[in-house]
C-alpha cells in the first residue's frame, strides 16, 4: 500500500513510495493429554480455531497436509472476492478443492493442484480471466511456488 505525502522533500517521498504493506501472521498450537488448542493471529487480531485432538489425546485430529491444503483453498477463495471487487463482479459462490500427495515422513508434498468453481454475475470469459488473475496473486500459492525458506528458531 503506498502513501503519497504532499509537499515533502523528494527523498521523503521516495521513502514513502518504496514502503510496502506487510501483515504479521502467526499460528500457535498447544497440545496436552487433556486438550488441544489452535490459534491464529494477523496484525494483532487473534482467533481460535476449533480443531479436535486425536482420539488418543496426543496431537491434532487434522494433519499438517490437510491444513496446508485448506490454507491454499482459503487463500484463493478470499483473494477471488478481493479481485472480483476490483472488477465490480458480484460473486455468488466459490468452491475450491485442493488435492496432492505426501509420501514417507519428511518428504514434501507432490502433485498439488486445485480446481475452482465460481458462480458470478459476469460472462464466463470474465470469470475465467478473474480465476487466472486471482491464481497469479494468491499469496499462499505464490509462497509455495517460490519455495520459501522455513527455519527452526529454537531446538
Amino acid at each position: 500500500m503506498r502513501r503519497q505525502p504532499l509537499g515533502l522533500h523528494s527523498d521523503l517521498l521516495l521513502a514513502y513510495e518504496n514502503e510496502e504493506h506487510t501483515m504479521k501472521v502467526a499460528a500457535r498450537v498447544s497440545n496436552t493429554i487433556s486438550g488441544h488448542a489452535a490459534e491464529v493471529e494477523t496484525d494483532g487480531r487473534k482467533q481460535s480455531i476449533a480443531i479436535a485432538p486425536k482420539n488418543t489425546g496426543r496431537g491434532s485430529s487434522l494433519n499438517g497436509g490437510e491444513l496446508l491444503f485448506a490454507a491454499l483453498a482459503t487463500c484463493f477463495c478470499n483473494d477471488l472476492y478481493r479481485e472480483a471487487g476490483k472488477r465490480d463482479i458480484e460473486v455468488q459462490s466459490v468452491d475450491v478443492e485442493v488435492t496432492g500427495t505426501f509420501g514417507n515422513p519428511g518428504e514434501p508434498a507432490r502433485d498439488i493442484s486445485y480446481r475452482v468453481l465460481v458462480h458470478a454475475d459476469a460472462p464466463q470469459a470474465e470469470i475465467d480471466d478473474l480465476i487466472r488473475e486471482t491464481d497469479s496473486v494468491t499469496e499462499i500459492q505464490n509462497t509455495l511456488r517460490a519455495g520459501c525458506a522455513v527455519r527452526l528458531e529454537h531446538a
